[in-house]
């Protein structure tokens, strides 16, 4: 279906949802929690990619609806061939549901990327590349590394990473980590602007740091979502950006 404020000539906006096959799921922590999420997947075609998001901080709204994460369920089934996988974590409610379990500062939220990962592993779908934002970049940062090294995940972004949680001997430990970890960092962020971000991952020199004029921490605004899906989509299934900006299908 395709949301009634695309315009007529078929242009992709905030709210268009192109065709998927999207499957409410849940997720069962190694500390027997029960996660909800949703996978979205192409409708006619098996999946060329992998997508697993992890949204920002709980207690600031941050869900699995969050708008960059929801749009690329949106989208990328449909213009890329990629599968998404959005789930909330522990104690997060969306439309979909509430998760359950507490806030965990980080920590115990590294239970529930390994339950996504091992269900994208389960589902037979292509090696995951993991998608965090803001929080969910400390996540990643934290506790994906044991996923990495198992080749269970080919690849991470890391959207405005604030790195308030992550420590520079956590960050040192993605040096030589084996697949590509590419930050997007906003020239307005709230928290860690570009200048910052080289210097705070210079002890990881692996990790590619890209500046992008004008966004700010929430990327705010259908042009910075389409920088964030396209470079999402170009390391994922390479040579598949820039994504279409109309869909007559």
């Amino acid at each position: 279906m395709t949301d009634p404020r695309s315009s007529d000539d078929g242009e992709i906006r905030s709210g268009t949802v192109l065709p998927a096959r999207r499957t409410d799921i849940e997720l069962v922590t190694d500390d027997h929690l029960t996660l909800v999420g949703e996978l979205a997947e192409p409708l006619e075609r098996p999946a060329r990619g992998t997508v697993v998001t992890l949204h920002p901080l709980p207690t600031a709204q941050g869900f699995m609806d969050s708008h960059v994460l929801k749009k690329a369920a949106s989208r990328l089934p449909a213009l890329a061939d990629i599968a998404v996988l959005r789930f909330n974590f522990r104690s997060v409610t969306s439309p979909r549901g509430t998760s359950e379990g507490s806030f965990g500062e980080g920590v115990s939220e590294g239970f529930d990327l390994r339950a996504a990962v091992a269900d994208v592993a389960a589902r037979g779908l292509p090696t995951p590349w993991l998608v965090g934002w803001s929080f969910g970049t400390e996540v990643v940062l934290k506790h994906a590394l044991e996923h990495v090294e198992a080749g269970r995940v080919a690849g991470v972004v890391l959207l405005s990473p604030p790195l308030h949680r992550t420590t520079d001997q956590e960050l040192a430990r993605w040096s030589d980590s084996g697949v590509p970890v590419v930050a997007l960092v906003p020239e307005h962020d709230d928290f860690l602007q570009p200048d910052e971000a080289a210097r705070r991952f210079a002890v990881a020199p692996d990790i590619r740091v890209v500046p992008v004029a004008g966004a700010k921490h929430l990327w705010v605004g259908e042009r910075y979502v389409r920088i964030v899906l396209d470079a999402i989509a170009d390391l994922v299934v390479p040579g598949s950006a820039p994504l279409p900006t109309h869909w007559h299908g």
